[in-house]
């Protein structure tokens, strides 16, 4: 880029529409700016310059400091303050902004351009050594922990020690003579850690701070977050350099953030943190307890009324729920952020319907600002009311939901315990963006201090983790590993609950009771039956019981797309039965086990058919080799070791040895790619024989019942069409002889599971026989890439996310350049054979929303997925809909 490439942007040139160029706070404080609101001045360094500092090794690209300083000269005119200048300084807040908000990842900078002179000045200007002092160590603070990356630790215990020595609780009441000594000794600490002294140079100040903001967009955390929230790693951050305001002026000035909704519950209320005499940073970072945003009502009620007007005024323009940054200084108000507010499910969706009955947004704009995982946030558990516990703390509530976990006290630790499958609490003082990972694996978040604009908070609701905050009952030692409340002592490991819908903290693992049905939630169900009216693509569900398929069609579901007949196998009741035949050695006394066997498949059967009576239930054929339902080679070596060593139960010891022996001539070197599948159909014929005659039987006796039984028949794993040909010719005479036997007729259909890519390349062929599709991506995806599932999940899978060799777990999101190209060949080439061929997918990709997008694209007729899913697969396939209209217009 040349040199007149402009990088540099005031907040007059800006608008809304620039948030991929100057992030969503540069966006937020132009739209302000343009309005006439109180916005104090400044500029915004673009997002475009960060790219080129990182791309560049960690160079300012051409022209982008000069343009700063100009800039800086610009905002010296419109204060009529000069940076460095003792008479009369300009101090400047420097703070990032990405397009998509990062609540705490990235870094922040106030009061940069104090030195030993300046703020002798500011004293002098304000008349107010206390305020200036405070300043002057809050920059020192920031700068040494943002900037040069000291340890904040060093810094706070410091703070605490003049507390102490002071004998006061809180910062307000230190005085002169407490600070004078105390920012010396912050001074120390940066010498001490950095072997420089601390740079007096504004100029100095001001481009290590660009620096260390542009930095910040590849800490481990931002990056952790943007994985999370699936925010691409190339669009860098904007930063923001504006007039300093102080809310640490005295009893007039404050501080606050606040939502022009409740974000837990929507109510349309003004909601959040005020906090007086203080900077933004004490509120967002959770170090001070805070007071309800009413507070400032009681306060300064005309600032109050002043600023309620503001957040009405910026909510219809964005036509969103917006949270709001300001600070008070001497009585003046002004306004520093406005970006939409992030919030719980439960909010999202009661606020996207209050303001389509208010007219703000339409029902197309409500179903396509829900985000899925919000639709799956209700249906979290709670505590159970009728429970006997008495909450040993209460905070504030942050996040909805109850958690149950051991209590740990660093984020290392929850890594560490919750992969190993131990369900872990995060317990902090107050959270901070690097214990952002260790947020991802707790099942819950509890901190001492803070609000619901904290940052414990703000990535909790963002990430559907229960939470509650400022529970300033319960004191945490962090270094003893251990919290203690109302003579109550809890150690790392032992049991605690959270409700992050009541902010109440209990001991032990208490009882919870789900979520209520989504159909008598108001707002989730006008969501829904509003998505219904715009998605193109039905929602089927997996149902392997009966009790499933209710659940499902309480969901909403339109059909099974995936009813897995081995689960049945596996049943206590029936696998003796199904060993049994396994263990047959021939036909004869196969069939006479899978006599006993198909009484029990019908009535599984006739549960589901009754269940989702007039829509279609496919029914995989059994797919997995049969040695899965017999004890692994392990065991049985192990055991008959042991009676083999004693010599007891010499008859148990004769039944295993001959069980080993047919595992040991089933045991397959890779059982993923030998004898299953449409494999065993042939091999075998005599139990899908048996499982057809069940099915069919159960579809003609419910009929007989007037119940409208409709049975879709898939064969697994078939790469030929011969294969398909000769497991079809096996099966259709038995449909037939039972339909004859039963004096019935029923709708039924045989198609196939696409899983290979071979049948995907021949699926033109494949569809002369087999009359819907299915796509199985789990082994599909399995056989393009050439991974075993497990195998890759835990020995590589992580490492090639991190280092960016797969944009996404192709297990979690359908590989659409691979796999995905594979499904569309199928697709094209089966409906060139059957025009009006049924296709869907079915398994755990029919419930992701982004593999649903594809889907919808591809053209396919259903998604399958867990019954618990079908109301985000419907969500999910509503926006793919509206999207594509979007895009097409």
């Amino acid at each position: 880029m040349s040199a007149a490439h402009k990088w540099v942007y005031q907040f007059r040139e800006g608008s809304a529409k620039m948030r991929d160029l100057l992030g969503g706070k540069g966006a937020g404080a132009a739209e302000m700016t343009r309005a006439g609101m109180p916005v104090p001045p400044g500029f915004t360094i673009t997002t475009e310059a960060c790219r080129a500092y990182l791309a560049g090794g960690g160079k300012f690209p051409t022209g982008l400091w000069e343009q700063a300083t100009a800039a800086l000269k610009t905002l010296e005119r419109k204060t009529g303050k000069k940076f460095g200048d003792p008479n009369n300084p300009l101090l400047v807040s420097v703070r990032s902004g990405a397009k998509f908000s990062m609540p705490g990842m990235m870094d922040t900078v106030l009061n940069l351009g104090l030195n030993e002179e300046t703020t002798k000045g500011l004293t002098k200007l304000t008349k107010d050594e206390r305020f200036a002092l405070d300043a002057r160590r809050r920059f020192i603070q920031m700068f040494g922990k943002t900037v040069m990356g000291i340890d904040g630790d060093k810094f706070e215990h410091a703070l605490r020690e003049a507390r102490k020595k002071a004998g006061v609780k809180t910062d307000p009441e230190l005085k002169p003579e407490h600070l004078r000594p105390l920012v010396k000794r912050f001074l120390d600490i940066y010498k001490d850690a950095t072997r420089h002294e601390f740079p007096s140079d504004p100029a100095i100040q001001l481009r290590a701070a660009i620096e260390a903001v542009f930095k910040s967009w590849n800490t481990d955390r931002a990056k952790t977050y943007r994985r999370l929230e699936r925010i691409p790693d190339d669009l860098g951050t904007a930063v923001n350099v504006q007039l300093m305001v102080f809310g640490n002026m005295g009893r007039t000035s404050g501080t606050g953030v606040a939502f022009t909704r409740n974000p837990i519950t929507g109510k349309k209320e003004l909601y959040g943190d005020y906090l007086a005499n203080a900077q933004g940073e004490d509120v967002v970072a959770g170090v001070r307890d805070t007071e309800p945003i009413a507070a400032l009502k009681r306060r300064l009620p005309k600032v109050y009324a002043e600023f309620e007007g503001y957040a009405r005024k910026l909510e219809k323009h964005y036509r969103d729920v917006q949270d709001l940054e300001f600070t008070i200084e001497r009585g003046t108000l002004y306004m520093l952020q406005t970006r939409s507010a992030k919030r719980t499910g439960e909010a999202a969706v009661n606020i996207a319907v209050d303001m389509v009955g208010e007219r703000l947004i339409t029902k197309r704009d409500a179903v396509a600002r829900i985000e899925p995982r919000q639709l799956e946030q209700l249906l979290f558990p709670r505590v159970d009311p009728s429970a006997k516990v008495s909450a040993l703390a209460k905070g504030v509530p942050a996040s909805p939901g109850a958690a149950s976990g051991g209590a740990v006290f660093d984020a290392d630790t929850a890594v560490e315990w919750g992969k190993k499958g131990k369900a872990v609490i995060l317990v902090r003082v107050e959270t901070n963006p690097n214990d952002v990972h260790g947020m991802v694996e707790a099942k819950g978040i509890l901190t001492q201090t803070g609000g619901t604009a904290s940052h414990a908070a703000l990535v909790a609701r963002g990430m559907g983790r229960p939470c509650v905050v400022g529970a300033s009952a319960i004191d945490v030692d962090v270094r003893k590993r251990m919290f203690s409340a109302n003579g109550t002592t809890i150690k790392e490991g032992e049991e605690i609950t959270i409700d992050g819908t009541t902010g109440e903290v209990y001991v032990g693992k208490v009882p919870t009771i789900e979520a209520r049905s989504l159909n008598e939630h108001r707002a989730a169900s006008a969501i829904l039956r509003w998505a219904d009216e715009f998605r193109r693509l039905e929602v089927w569900a997996n149902a392997d019981y009966p009790r499933d398929a209710v659940k499902a069609r309480e969901n909403g579901a339109q059909g099974v797309g995936l009813c897995r007949t081995e689960h049945m196998f596996m049943e206590q009741d029936r696998l003796p039965i199904v060993q049994a035949m396994i263990m047959a050695t021939t036909t004869e006394d196969r069939e006479k086990q899978l006599a006993l066997l198909l009484p029990i498949q019908r009535g599984d059967f006739e549960g589901i058919f009754k269940a989702m009576a007039g829509l279609p239930v496919i029914i995989r054929l059994i797919d997995p080799p049969l040695h899965e339902f017999l004890p692994s080679l392990e065991e049985l070596i192990r055991e008959t070791t042991q009676l083999k060593e004693t010599g007891k139960n010499a008859a148990r010891l004769k039944r295993l040895e001959k069980i080993m022996a047919r595992v040991e001539e089933l045991h397959e070197a890779n059982p993923m790619l030998g004898l299953r599948g449409v494999r065993l159909s042939i091999l075998f014929p005599e139990i899908t024989r048996m499982q057809v005659r069940a099915i069919m039987e159960a579809a003609c006796d419910l009929r007989k019942r007037k119940v409208d039984a409709r049975p879709e028949i898939m064969i697994p794993l078939a790469g030929t069409l011969a294969e398909l040909h000769a497991v079809h010719q096996e099966l259709k005479p038995v449909v037939e002889q039972v339909q004859k036997e039963k004096g019935q007729r029923v709708p039924y259909k045989f198609g196939t599971m696409i899983e290979i890519p071979r049948a995907a390349l021949t699926a033109g062929e494949i569809a002369t026989e087999a009359e819907f599709f299915s796509f199985g991506t789990n082994d599909l995806t399995q056989t393009t890439f050439g991974y075993s599932r497990d195998d890759a999940e835990r020995h590589f899978i992580v490492r090639y996310l991190e280092r960016k060799i797969l944009p996404r777990n192709p297990f979690e999101t359908i590989d659409e350049n691979g796999v995905g190209r594979l499904m569309a060949i199928a697709v094209t080439e089966g409906r060139k054979t059957r025009p009006k061929m049924e296709i869907g997918i079915c398994g755990e990709h029919g419930g992701d929303p982004d593999s649903i997008h594809l889907c919808h694209k591809l053209g396919l007729n259903y998604v399958s997925c867990s019954p618990f899913r079908v109301p985000v697969a419907r969500l999910a396939a509503a926006q793919a809909a509206i999207g594509d209209t979007t895009s097409t217009q």
